[in-house]
C-alpha cells in the first residue's frame, strides 16, 4: 500500500516512558530466562515483530505465538503457518481470551526447556522449573495468555495498550515459571506503514495518531488487499456492514462518503466507528497482512 502525503505529514511515534524502563529491566531478566514466548498479533504478524528480539533472545529457545486466531480465517492462518515453516519457525496460533491453542504453547515452552534441565543434570545439578518470559508489543494479548497458562487471573489484562507496567514472576506449575513483561516497542517506528497497522489494531496508544487518517489508511489497506489477494479473503466487509462498497474510493473519500451516509458528515465519529468495528471483529476475519510472496 502506498502511503499518501497526508500520512507522511503525520508521522506516528509512540514510546511512553515506562517502556524504556521496562526494556532495560527486561534485558537484565533475560539473563536468567530459559525460554522466550514471543507474542504477536495474528492480523499483523510482521508489523508486530520487534526488530531487536533476535538479539535479545540470542541462543535461547523461542516459541512464536500468533494471538487473536479468531480474527483471521483458517485459510489465512494456513498461509502464515506455511510461510513461517519455510523460514524455519513453527507458529502457535492462540485466542488467549478464550483459551484456544494455549495448551500447545505450554507444552512447547516446557519441551523447549527440557534441554536446560538435561544440561543441569549433566553438570550434577538438580532440575528446576523452566523460566520463560512473555514478550511482545503492547496489547497483543500477553497478559491474557499468562492468565490462561496459569488457569486463573494473576495479571491485569485489558483491551488497551500499556496496562502492564512492572515485570513480575508467576509460577505456573512445578515445571514452569513465567515472567510477565510490559509491552516493548521500538524507540522509533521507522516503518510508517507498520505504525499505521499498529494504530488500526489498537496496539499503540490513541494519543499517538489522528483517528481520521488511520481510518482512511485502513480502507486503503483493505482495498489493496482485495485488489491483490481477494481470493483468500471473505466478501468485502465494508459493503456488507455499511452498504457502501469501498473499492471505487480512496480511503479518505470513502470516509467522507460514509460519514455523509451514516453520521450527518461527522468524520471523527465515522472514523471511530470504522476502527472500533474492525477491532471488535464486527467486520469479520480480516487480516491486514498476508505473507510476502
Amino acid at each position: 500500500m502506498g502511503i499518501n502525503q497526508n500520512y507522511k505529514l503525520n508521522i506516528i511515534q509512540w514510546y511512553p516512558g515506562h517502556i524504556a524502563k521496562a526494556e532495560k529491566n527486561l534485558k537484565e531478566q533475560l539473563k536468567s530466562v530459559d525460554v522466550v514466548l514471543e507474542v504477536r498479533d495474528a492480523r499483523i504478524p510482521l508489523s508486530t515483530r520487534h526488530p531487536q528480539v533476535p538479539e535479545w533472545v540470542g541462543s535461547k529457545a523461542r516459541v512464536l505465538v500468533l494471538n487473536r486466531l479468531d480474527m483471521v480465517s483458517v485459510q489465512v492462518r494456513q498461509l502464515w503457518t506455511n510461510w513461517f515453516k519455510n523460514q524455519g519457525e513453527e507458529p502457535y496460533f492462540t485466542n488467549a481470551q478464550q483459551g484456544q491453542g494455549v495448551a500447545a504453547v505450554s507444552k512447547a515452552a516446557q519441551a523447549a526447556g527440557v534441554a536446560v534441565n538435561q544440561r543441569r543434570k549433566s553438570r550434577g545439578m538438580l532440575p528446576r522449573p523452566i523460566r520463560a518470559v512473555v514478550i511482545g508489543f503492547p496489547n497483543v494479548g500477553k497478559s491474557a495468555l499468562i492468565n490462561r497458562l496459569v488457569g486463573r487471573r494473576v495479571v491485569e489484562s485489558a483491551a488497551r495498550p500499556g496496562v502492564t507496567r512492572q515485570l513480575r514472576w508467576v509460577r505456573i506449575s512445578q515445571d514452569l515459571e513465567l515472567l510477565d513483561a510490559p509491552g516493548v516497542i521500538p524507540a522509533k517506528l521507522e516503518e510508517q506503514e507498520a505504525a499505521l497497522k499498529l494504530a488500526i489494531c489498537d496496539d499503540i496508544g490513541e494519543a499517538a495518531y489522528d483517528k481520521q487518517l488511520v481510518a482512511a489508511a485502513f480502507v486503503d489497506i483493505l482495498n489493496h488487499l482485495y485488489a491483490t489477494a481477494g481470493d483468500v479473503l471473505p466478501d468485502c466487509p465494508l459493503r456488507s456492514r455499511y452498504e457502501l462498497d469501498s473499492t471505487s474510493y480512496t480511503g479518505e473519500s470513502y470516509l467522507h462518503a460514509l460519514a455523509e451516509l451514516r453520521n450527518q458528515g461527522d468524520l471523527e465519529r465515522t472514523a471511530s466507528q470504522l476502527l472500533t468495528d474492525f477491532r471488535k471483529g464486527l467486520l469479520g476475519t480480516i487480516p491486514l497482512e498476508l505473507p510476502p510472496q
